[in-house]
């Protein structure tokens, strides 16, 4: 992974024994010295790796979000991180200056929200794959160890970059070439809880704009429903099936957009028929353009579940071959059982030679 880093500080956000929240201000940015690159590195590595995330963009006071508050006459705040970050843009602020304001904020959030978390904020400014970008993301600790020069070992603070779960990356280059684009702020959707959702989005200033997973899945359904209802052949349905599966897969891997004109001409040089196409005609909402959501996109290729102590998982192009499933008994026959499995049979059973 090819980054090339213009500028990156940490903060830390503590708690006092009495869970009163403070900052510790770094007053310089980091060295881009090989340690901080490889940590950049990796924290971008982790993000790209997570497969659910969200798409927002930054909410103004004529949002139409708060037409309902609007209307009612309610008073309603301009967001302070968009501005902070325009005046970044402009030259107005220097970038430490624009971190510190930003951990202030985020302390702020944190006592407003009361969400137990303790961490260090990152800020980075790079470049990766012709993009700009500005990662924001509050980074937990864990325990580890440290061998000193002498030889001893001390314990020691360490990022757990594995395990962040609040990051938000903002594509500078789209929100300065195109302001009015709904998917150039990216975060992360996890195990945070939505109320950790909510504050992290709020400290941003942004709002969800289109829902990544839903959207995926609609499509994987109208899909599936248009290879049965064309009466497709096992084989074409299968390459239809993962001709969607690469390409959605291929947008995910590199940032981008599903487009659903790109997808039918991919599929038309199959003699697929169109997926925009079969949606329109039978009222489907799918929209023209929205991020992929990996783990959505496995319901093309393999059938899985779980429940009463039970847990099965096949690609779909076994079904009628080695797997048959009767709807009537609801019993599912699998021939030729996986290996693993079969010498564990095989050992409960007593059957081993």
């Amino acid at each position: 992974m090819n980054l090339t880093v213009t500028a990156s500080i940490v903060h830390e956000i503590y708690q006092d024994p009495d869970g009163n929240y403070g900052v510790r201000f770094s007053p310089a940015t980091l060295q881009n010295d090989p340690e901080v690159v490889t940590l950049l590195a990796e924290l971008s590595q982790v993000y790209n790796a997570k497969p659910t995330k969200g798409y927002a963009s930054f909410v103004t006071i004529d949002d139409p979000i708060y037409a309902e508050a609007r209307e009612n006459g309610e008073s309603i705040p301009e967001p302070e991180f968009p501005k902070l970050l325009t005046g970044w843009l402009q030259g107005t602020m220097p970038f430490v200056e624009l971190s510190q304001q930003v951990a202030r904020l985020l302390q702020q959030q944190l006592t407003q929200y009361a969400v137990a978390e303790a961490g260090f904020l990152l800020l980075a400014d790079y470049e990766e794959s012709g993009d700009r970008f500005l990662l924001v993301g509050f980074l937990p600790v864990r325990d580890g160890v440290m061998v000193q020069p002498d030889l001893s070992v001390h314990k020691a603070a360490q990022l757990d970059v594995a395990k962040v779960q609040l990051a938000a990356r903002i594509n500078l280059t789209e929100l300065q070439a195109n302001a009015d684009d709904l998917y150039y702020i990216s975060f992360l959707k996890g195990r945070t809880g939505r109320k950790a959702g909510e504050f992290f989005l709020d400290f941003l200033g942004c709002a969800e704009r289109v829902n990544a997973k839903a959207s995926t899945q609609q499509l994987v359904k109208t899909v599936q429903a248009m290879v049965t209802n064309s009466e497709l052949e096992p084989e074409q349905a299968q390459q239809i099936r993962q001709e969607v599966y690469d390409y959605c897969g291929e947008q995910w891997q590199q940032g981008g957009q599903v487009e659903l004109n790109s997808l039918d001409q991919r599929l038309a040089d199959q003699g697929s028929p169109s997926i925009k196409g079969f949606a329109n005609d039978r009222g489907v909402e799918l929209p023209d353009s929205f991020p992929a959501d990996k783990s959505s996109l496995r319901q093309l290729m393999k059938f899985q579940g779980q429940g009463g102590g039970v847990s099965v998982a096949f690609e779909q192009k076994l079904i009628g071959s080695r797997v048959q499933y009767d709807p009537a008994t609801d019993t599912i026959t699998i021939v030729g059982t996986p290996p693993n499995l079969r010498d564990q049979l095989r050992r409960f059973y007593g059957l081993n030679d």
